[in-house]
C-alpha cells in the first residue's frame, strides 16, 4: 500500500506508516473540528489517561501559547523531569506536536498509540476526529513513558476542547484575541467563557494579559482559584526598569548583572533573567506557572530552561540563499500586532530598508484586518495561495491587498523565491500570515539546501 494512497475503509495496523494513520484519522469522523467532550470521554475512560499520576500545566490562550508551553517544558526538562509536551498545529512534521524532553517522538511510537487509540475507539463504539485521536495517543504516551509533568497547549478554545479532558494543576490563559469567531464567539466575554473552561476548583490560575474579561474574572471567583495577573501580580522589564530600590524584592543571588539583563519580578523574589529567543512577556508568563506548580524547581532551572527553550515560527530569524527571512506564524490581528512591535524592535537594531512579505492566510481569518495592519511596514507583498482546503481564494487575498504593491504567484514557494530574487543586503523577507504560509516555507527552503 503507498503511503500517500490510503482507502478510506481501509485499516491502518502496527505495520503501517505514520502517513498512514494520519490519512486514516483524517477521514475516519464526518468533520474535522467536533467540540464537545461527551462523545471522546469514554475512549479516554477506556484508555485510563484520565487520572495521570504527573503534574498538569494547561495552556489556553488566542496567542503565545505555544511559546508559554516550551519554555515551561524547557525548565522542567532542565530540572531533570520527564515531561511530556503536547502543541498544535505543527509546521513540519507531524511529530512536533507530541515531545519528550524537548524531542519530537518518533513515528513507532505514534504507531502505536494510535493502534491503542483505535481499539478503545472500536471498544466503544465511537468516531473521533483528527484532532481527538492525535490528542489521546498524546496522552497514552505522555502515561505510558512515566512522565512527571504534562505541558498540554489547549487546540481551540477551552471549555469544549479535547485537551480539557484532563485535570489541570495549574491553568494558563495568555490572552484572549478575537478569532476563531464560528466556535468560540466575536467578542472577548464570550471568547474568554470558552477559555476559562479549562479552570478547576482551587488550582492556580496564570492571566496573561492586563484587561481580564468579567467572563473570566467570575469563573475564577466561582471556582475560588488563586489568580496570577501579569502587571498585577508579576511582570517582567529590563534594567533599566528596575528600580534600584530592591529591599522588597531582593535579586537572586549569583546572578551577574549587565545592560542587556531583563529581570522578572513578584511579590517574593526578583529573578534576573538570560537572553531569552521567544518572548520575554511569554517568558514570565511561563515562570509564573512553574512556580505555582508544586514542583520545586531551582533558579538554576529557570535560567537553563529559558536559554534552552526554542520553537520554530515565533519572530525566527533565518537565511534564505543569502539573504535575511524572518517567519512569523502570527496569522490574526492580536498576533500580528505582536509580531509587528517586534519587527519595529528590531529594524531599530539592524539596518532595514524595505520588508518584503511572503504572505498567505486561511479564508475563516480576518484578512482584511491583518493586511490593514501591516500596510504601513511592509513595501512589497509576495503572495499565493495556500496549499490547504482552507486556503483563501485568490479573489479573497487580491481584495484585501488593494492599494499596495503586490505580486502574485503560482505557490509559496515560487512567492519565496520572487522575493529573495528583489531583495538586496539591506532588505528583509518576512513569512507571516499562517502555519501553512511557514510550512510550505520551510519546504522550500530545505529543498534549496539540499540542493546545495
Amino acid at each position: 500500500m503507498s503511503d500517500s494512497i490510503l482507502s478510506s475503509n481501509a485499516l491502518p495496523n502496527a505495520q503501517s506508516s505514520l502517513i498512514q494513520w494520519l490519512e486514516y484519522w483524517q477521514n475516519v469522523h464526518a468533520t474535522a473540528i467536533d467540540m464537545g467532550l461527551e462523545r471522546v470521554r469514554p475512549v479516554a475512560v477506556q484508555l485510563d489517561v484520565l487520572k495521570p499520576k504527573a503534574s498538569v500545566i494547561t495552556v489556553a490562550g488566542t496567542n503565545g501559547k505555544g511559546s508559554t508551553t516550551t519554555v515551561i517544558a524547557s525548565i522542567y526538562k532542565a530540572a531533570g523531569l520527564q515531561v511530556g509536551l503536547y502543541q498544535s498545529p505543527h509546521i513540519q512534521y507531524f511529530n512536533e506536536r507530541v515531545r519528550l524532553n524537548g524531542t519530537p517522538v518518533d513515528d513507532q511510537l505514534l504507531i502505536q498509540a494510535f493502534v491503542e487509540v483505535e481499539a478503545a475507539r472500536q471498544a466503544c463504539g465511537l468516531s473521533l476526529s483528527f484532532f481527538e485521536a492525535t490528542t489521546l495517543a498524546a496522552f497514552l504516551i505522555f502515561k505510558q513513558q512515566d512522565c512527571d509533568v504534562w505541558v498540554l497547549e489547549v487546540g481551540l478554545g477551552g471549555r469544549l476542547d479535547v485537551v480539557n479532558l484532563i485535570d489541570p494543576d495549574v491553568a494558563v490563559i495568555t490572552n484572549i484575541g478575537v478569532d476563531h469567531v464560528e466556535w468560540l464567539g466575536d467578542n472577548r466575554e464570550a471568547i474568554g467563557f470558552e477559555k476559562a473552561g479549562i479552570l478547576r476548583q482551587g488550582i492556580p490560575f496564570v492571566f496573561g494579559e492586563l484587561d481580564m474579561p468579567v467572563s473570566v474574572q467570575l469563573r475564577a471567583s466561582v471556582l475560588n482559584c488563586s489568580v496570577k495577573q501579569v502587571g498585577r501580580d508579576f511582570q517582567w522589564g529590563s534594567v533599566t526598569h528596575l528600580s534600584q530600590d530592591t529591599t522588597q524584592n531582593p535579586i537572586s543571588e549569583h546572578v551577574t548583572f549587565s545592560e542587556n539583563s531583563y529581570f522578572y519580578t513578584n511579590s517574593a523574589e526578583t529573578l534576573w533573567l538570560p537572553v531569552a529567543s521567544l518572548a520575554l512577556h511569554n517568558v514570565s508568563v511561563a515562570i509564573t506557572a512553574v512556580l505555582l506548580s508544586e514542583i520545586d524547581v531551582s533558579y538554576h532551572a529557570i535560567n537553563q530552561g529559558i536559554e534552552s527553550a526554542k520553537l520554530a515560527g515565533r519572530f525566527e530569524l533565518q537565511t534564505y540563499r543569502g539573504r535575511r527571512l524572518i517567519a512569523d506564524v502570527a496569522h490574526n490581528p492580536h498576533g500580528v500586532d505582536f509580531l509587528l512591535k517586534q519587527l519595529t524592535v528590531y529594524c531599530k537594531k539592524h539596518v532595514t530598508r524595505h520588508i518584503h512579505a511572503i504572505f498567505s492566510m486561511l479564508a475563516d481569518k480576518d484578512i482584511a484586518t491583518v493586511v490593514d495592519m501591516a500596510k504601513g511596514m511592509i513595501d512589497h507583498w509576495h503572495v499565493a495561495v495556500l496549499d490547504v482546503p482552507r486556503a483563501a481564494s485568490m479573489e479573497q487575498l487580491r481584495a484585501a491587498l488593494q492599494n499596495v504593491q503586490v505580486t502574485f504567484y503560482p505557490s509559496i514557494a515560487t512567492a519565496l523565491d520572487g522575493a529573495r530574487d528583489a531583495v538586496n543586503d539591506d532588505d528583509l523577507m518576512l513569512a507571516w500570515g499562517s502555519f501553512h504560509t511557514l510550512e510550505e516555507v520551510y519546504a522550500q527552503r530545505n529543498s534549496v539546501e539540499l540542493l546545495n
